[in-house]
């Protein structure tokens, strides 16, 4: 691993545990063991670190959400597929993000201090409701969900009670309230193809 690779991952870890604005450019020297002219040789500011680390984090939600969906034909099934991955995948991923969701962790400190930098992380949440309606609206026109379905209602549904499991089991750790929660989900995914 690279200096800038070092500098990279640790500060996703130190960012998913404290948050972009706790974590001093020293605790990150510290811990991705460089000095100032390591780090200023990689990065023009934390800021310029930020939008690295964040393309960082989505990379590895997408390389662990999206395991396996290809192999689905059905749309729901795609979505439980997502949700299982979200889970197991993603949100124990210890060793990359200690301290959970970076999403969640970003969305919550940024917004009044740092706008410009929520609007980047906001981008990720808009874009996985659309993936969820879109697989919803599919799902719907192939018939796995009834015409009932008002699909704009379970889209927000799904996305809030995923942020919902990530919050939760940030704050208790416990892997059996991310399974209830998670699984509820799923439960639920599955009465609408009834």
């Amino acid at each position: 691993m690279s200096l800038r690779e070092r500098i990279i991952h640790e500060s996703l870890k130190l960012f998913s545990m404290k948050g972009f604005l706790s974590t001093s450019i020293n605790d990150i020297l510290e811990t991705a063991n460089t000095s100032k002219g390591g780090f200023y040789n990689h990065f023009t500011s934390k800021e310029d670190l930020f939008f690295e680390v964040l393309d960082e984090a989505r990379r590895i939600w997408r390389e662990r959400c999206l395991s396996g969906l290809d192999e689905i034909e059905s749309p729901i099934g795609k979505i439980e597929k997502l949700l299982e991955n979200y889970r197991d995948r993603y949100l124990k991923d210890t060793e990359n993000l200690p301290g959970g969701c970076i999403f969640v962790t970003f969305s919550v400190e940024l917004p009044d201090q740092r706008p410009h930098l929520a609007k980047e992380v906001n981008k990720g949440f808009v874009g996985l409701k659309n993936m969820l309606k879109r697989l919803l609206d599919e799902g719907k026109k192939q018939g796995e969900l009834s015409n009932e379905v008002n699909t704009n209602f379970v889209t927000e549904m799904l996305f809030a009670g995923m942020v919902g499991a990530s919050v939760i089991y940030g704050v208790d750790k416990s892997t059996d309230s991310l399974d209830r929660s998670i699984n509820a989900l799923i439960n639920y995914l599955k009465e609408l193809r009834e």
